[in-house]
């Protein structure tokens, strides 16, 4: 299978029309992935329909969640060679490496819909929960619930579940707190179901070194910080509150 390559090319480019979006594209090095999966566009269709029902919407961003991590792991997950016996002979194979530091890092509460479909294909990593709210008048985001752990191991592979990358400061905050205690931002991954160019360029300005990936990235933000056109408040949709 060919390996998709981040394009270095201005954040103007996710502006195009959508039929042009879906090579990965970067903002300086912020290397931001739109994978051109069927099942993500589907499961992305879904997710924006007003009419969807909440059951639905959630399986939506759980789907979401499962094929974007699934994207997220090329190149980034460790391997190790073995050998293995086929009921024939021997044979060289490769596994994931089994002592690699993993962790999860769902922001609360939209968060949560992804984190069943990230943990189905990375079930050994462990889960720090972070619970943030942002203010609806300044925008601002403010911490309710922090697990992190006081010390990251060292080499840990970090993904975050963050549904709507609109303005970029709850994963500023959240990347903050990592690299404060001794991430390293080059080995963390995010995946997000829509992004909006200001979030983008907010987080290439701060953290150029981490990647994203998303299923869309929409044109702009409205005067409440909501990526239009959207889908809509996730964390309302997926819990009904």
């Amino acid at each position: 299978m060919a390996k998709k390559k981040a394009c270095l090319l201005p954040l103007q480019a996710a502006m195009l029309p959508p039929r042009l979006r879906h090579p990965p594209v970067a903002s300086q090095q912020l290397r931001v992935y739109v994978p051109p999966h069927p099942l993500i566009k589907h499961w992305l269709a879904v997710a924006r329909d007003r009419e969807t029902p909440m059951p639905l919407f959630r399986t939506a961003l759980v789907e979401l969640g499962r094929w974007l991590t699934y994207e997220a792991m090329r190149e980034w997950i460790p391997t190790q060679a073995v050998q293995v016996q086929t009921p024939l002979e021997a044979a060289a194979a490769e596994v994931i490496a089994p002592n690699t530091p993993l962790a999860i890092v769902p922001i609360l509460r939209a968060g949560l819909a992804m984190l069943e479909g990230c943990q189905a294909l990375l079930p050994q990593a462990r889960i720090f929960h972070v619970g943030l709210v942002r203010d609806e008048e300044t925008l601002q985001v403010s911490c309710y619930l922090n697990r992190l752990p006081e010390r990251i191991p060292d080499q840990m592979r970090i993904l975050i579940p963050e549904p709507m990358l609109a303005t970029g400061g709850t994963l500023l905050w959240v990347l903050d707190e990592l690299k404060k205690r001794g991430a390293d931002p080059s080995l963390v991954r995010i995946v997000s179901v829509l992004a909006a160019p200001p979030g983008l360029q907010r987080l290439g300005s701060h953290y150029p070194m981490v990647q994203v990936f998303c299923a869309m990235i929409d044109e702009r933000l409205n005067d409440r910080g909501f990526i239009l056109p959207g889908l809509g408040d996730a964390g309302d949709r997926a819990f009904g509150t």
